[in-house]
């Protein structure tokens, strides 16, 4: 098996520190920021399965469903289908959405809050607050802050780079221009440098795509003489922000420029040890674990592509949802996709694609970084919750996906799009690929024909349905005039 296998990530990691806060350091001619700062629902009318059983039941009485939520949406890591998961929940609960004006928040560019659809500066509107924060962005925890509250449950997702990068090649061809001087992908892993200029537009597709949408900076190692074209054009770079770990609110401190580095307590073997400027080099993994004790300090749950049933599990579990909350189809995804692969294994492939699995990796190390990371605290979040239980719980969803599929579709499954008439459910398409959707069947009841809709509806539509559902067009009457109308 190879590194990731279950059998070598099932342990249980001890306790995080609720002390642990990221340090903050610089070298010469680098600047780092680390940014920021019981119950069943059952679908009307849908004849499921099974009723929910008793195991799986959520207890009202023992947490209410969380309802504040910050999703960083990844690129080409199943984002899509949790995206419509939260569109639909949020949709049926009457949740107010922090939406971006198109489709999603000045990516490539930091989010910045201006960017985010009615929002006022606080004290400057009178506008409820936002229940979700979901649409594509490259995340900036400071300016998050000012539009979710502090204790908003944040996740994300994220894919073997590997996988990843046949996803983007493909889906990105166009857009990245390394991608698109590229014959194949086997030769652009081959020799990438030969294709790659950083900094050229679309190129941050190409390489450690998870790490430029977590928001994170690049090492100093991978600058250029055009400087290093992930780090953001901040004035205010100097300014250094942290937050201490835990699940309670997030309190948001500026550290002092000129201190550099302030000595972060953590805890190893039961004892407290803290770090200094001399014990980081920022050529080394120092550098990446730094990084990932801050995502750490921020994110409640990461989830991961390859398990992605188990992690549905494991977010119902953490939001105190029910089990159908999380039920849903495949969006996003092309024909001949590897969506459901499990890519942490190397059984059943070929050598080249063995090779091309590691070129990619090694390419994209960061990424594979951030994947080892959380591949692992999902299985420790597994062992936790345990092993039985969950796969009870999987076993439940997919049958649920099952029988929400025969009921709702032609054909059960995911078609290609020139079978899809109805402009709403065909998706947008994009890249070399063909992106599937869905075709609902006839005959359905009214209760159940709007529950399908919601189910296949694609992420651009939907995302207009809630717009205009939240930002209703004002009619506008004709003005009096006094002047007489000639016939």
């Amino acid at each position: 098996m190879g590194p990731l296998s279950p059998t070598r990530t099932r342990r249980l990691w001890g306790p995080r520190s609720l002390g642990v806060a990221l340090g903050v350091f610089m070298t010469i001619g680098f600047a780092l920021q680390l940014w920021g700062g019981p119950f069943q629902k059952r679908l009307p009318g849908l004849q499921l399965r099974q009723p929910l059983a008793p195991s799986l039941r959520l207890a009202v009485s023992s947490c209410p469903p969380r309802q504040r939520l910050v999703f960083l949406k990844t690129h080409k890591s199943g984002s899509s289908s949790v995206l419509n998961l939260l569109h639909r929940y949020g949709d049926r609960h009457g949740l107010r959405f922090a939406l971006p004006a198109r489709y999603q928040f000045g990516y490539p560019r930091l989010f910045q809050a201006s960017r985010v659809k009615g929002y006022h500066p606080q004290g400057g509107g009178t506008k409820p607050p936002f229940h979700i924060l979901c649409h594509h962005m490259r995340f900036n925890l400071k300016e998050v802050l000012q539009v979710m509250p502090s204790d908003s449950f944040f996740f994300s997702i994220v894919r073997d780079p590997a996988a990843l990068a046949r996803s983007a090649f493909s889906y990105y061809k166009s857009t990245s221009s390394a991608f698109r001087k590229a014959p194949s992908l086997a030769a652009f892993l081959a020799s990438p440098r030969a294709f790659y200029r950083p900094g050229a537009r679309g190129d941050h597709y190409a390489r450690n795509l998870l790490w430029f949408d977590f928001g994170l900076p690049f090492p100093p190692e991978m600058k250029t003489k055009r400087g290093n074209p992930h780090s953001p054009r901040d004035p205010n770079l100097p300014q250094l922000n942290i937050l201490p770990s835990g699940t309670g609110p997030r309190a948001h401190h500026t550290l002092d420029p000129n201190g550099l580095f302030h000595p972060a307590p953590t805890v190893a073997g039961g004892h407290r040890q803290t770090s200094s400027p001399a014990s980081l080099d920022l050529g080394s993994s120092s550098f990446i674990q730094w990084s990932l004790a801050w995502l750490d300090s921020v994110f409640d749950l990461v989830l991961v592509a390859e398990y992605f049933d188990e992690s549905l599990v494991l977010l119902a579990d953490a939001l105190c949802w029910g089990l159908d909350d999380v039920v849903g189809f495949m969006h996003n995804a092309q024909a001949g996709g590897e969506q459901g692969r499990s890519a942490v294994s190397n059984s059943g492939l070929t050598t080249e694609d063995m090779q091309l699995t590691a070129r990619a990796r090694a390419w994209n190390h960061l990424d594979w970084a951030l994947y080892v990371h959380f591949n692992r605290s999902l299985w420790a979040r597994i062992n936790q919750y345990g092993q039985s239980r969950l796969e009870s719980a999987v076993a439940e969803l997919r049958a649920r996906r099952e029988a929400l599929a025969k009921h709702c579709l032609v054909g059960g499954e995911a078609l290609d799009p020139k079978y899809i008439t109805d402009r709403r459910f065909r998706p947008f398409q994009f890249g070399s690929g063909k992106v599937l959707g869905y075709v609902l069947r006839s005959g359905l009841s009214l209760a159940d024909q709007e529950e399908c809709e919601r189910l296949a509806t694609p992420e651009l539509q939907y995302k207009d349905k809630l717009d205009a559902k939240q930002f209703p067009p004002t009619v506008s009457l004709p003005r009096k005039t006094s002047r007489v109308l000639s016939p």
